[in-house]
């Protein structure tokens, strides 16, 4: 009977405790709405400057509450909050567009101590300006290149557990960022950075894509075959292979698959939405009559074999995800045994063969 009222007394207190705290939270949240609300109604940079430290202080001081590891926060539109599918990590970032059209950054990281069973929370501060371009060191919160993350996918590498960040920086007036990093806990400071992306024989800590500001370029996880694909971008036109600003997507898709504790490099790859039906409906003319019927066809990709070609060698295999093997020999990993096609840029395939030139990274 004791034990019972103990039990008893032990919910309705908790539930008490949650109660409250889910009314400071609340009460927070409107506050911070308001002062949102006054950062992005601000006009120049002074004024953005100053809006901004209130907010971020104000969210500081609430991010450092317990209960706000899993509050939702859904009334802060312009703020990035993700959280990791193992529940252990959150994320808040969001940026600040200047007159120039350059971007700040800024952002916390909130970690679950297990041992402790309490939150750490580490403060993200963008010193993109003092960084190498395009840093491929690992870097710690106080050293960040800033950025807003939209998805967290957590690996395994040994018996630790890193986290894959995929995020967006909207540079500048001419172009825009994506990129791939990982976050990881070392001692008890965050780290950004790894030796864990292979691509075209090397290893890199981080992956950049930049990108033209009046294009958008797909970067995500499928969780389906486990797997980051992105768009491939190319130069509009072959002279200004270089200039970053003027890449473009060329309508093919490139990935990095998780294995041998390493995101490793596959290209070419075919991009697979996700629930498609088994069946496509499609409208084709009726070569007796003239007239535009429905048909129902297969959907699903064909190879394109068997067609008269001026090189019988040259035979393009689809990559599907089923195929997503990954070589330890970088060579083979590109060209995966087989002579490609290349639809992305005349002026890189050859003459003869159609085989391409070269790739841009």
């Amino acid at each position: 009977m004791k034990f019972a009222l103990f039990v008893v007394l032990f919910v309705f207190t908790t539930a008490i405790v949650k109660a409250q705290a889910d009314t400071v939270l609340v009460n927070r949240e409107n506050r911070l709405e308001v002062l949102l609300a006054e950062l992005r109604s601000s006009s120049t940079d002074d004024q953005k400057k100053e809006k901004n430290e209130v907010l971020k202080t104000y969210l500081k001081e609430t991010v450092a509450l317990k209960a706000s590891f899993t509050y939702p926060f859904s009334k802060l539109k312009t703020v990035g909050i993700i959280d990791s599918p193992d529940n252990k990590l959150r994320i808040i970032t969001w940026n600040i567009e200047q007159s120039d059209q350059t971007q700040q950054y800024f952002g916390f990281v909130l970690l679950e101590d297990s041992k402790k069973k309490n939150i750490v929370v580490t403060e993200l501060i963008d010193n993109s300006q003092n960084l190498p371009p395009r840093s491929d060191e690992v870097l710690d919160a106080a050293n960040w290149y800033g950025a807003l993350y939209y998805k967290i996918i957590p690996i395994q590498k040994s018996s630790k557990t890193m986290y894959t960040l995929l995020g967006w920086d909207g540079n500048n007036s001419m172009s825009t960022v994506k990129l791939i990093d990982v976050l990881y806990v070392s001692g008890s400071n965050i780290k950004l950075g790894s030796p864990i992306f292979k691509m075209h024989g090397e290893v890199r800590k981080r992956v950049f894509f930049e990108h033209a500001k009046k294009t958008t370029m797909s970067l995500k996880y499928e969780e389906d075959y486990k797997r980051i694909i992105f768009d491939h971008l190319s130069p509009e036109s072959p002279n200004l292979e270089g200039f970053r600003a003027f890449y473009v997507p060329d309508f093919s898709y490139d990935a990095f698959i998780y294995q041998a504790n390493k995101w490793q490099l596959k290209e070419d790859v075919i991009g697979v939405n996700k629930g498609e039906s088994k069946k496509l409906n499609v409208y084709v003319e009726d070569s007796k009559t003239g007239k535009v019927a429905k048909k129902t066809i297969d959907n699903k990709w064909e190879t394109p074999e068997g067609y008269q070609q001026p090189n019988q060698e040259m035979k393009h295999v689809a990559v599907t995800p089923e195929m997503a093997e990954v070589s330890d020999d970088p060579k083979k990993n590109e060209s995966n045994g087989r002579k490609k096609s290349d639809k992305r840029n005349p002026a890189n395939l050859n003459s003869t063969l159609g085989n391409r030139k070269k790739r841009n990274p």
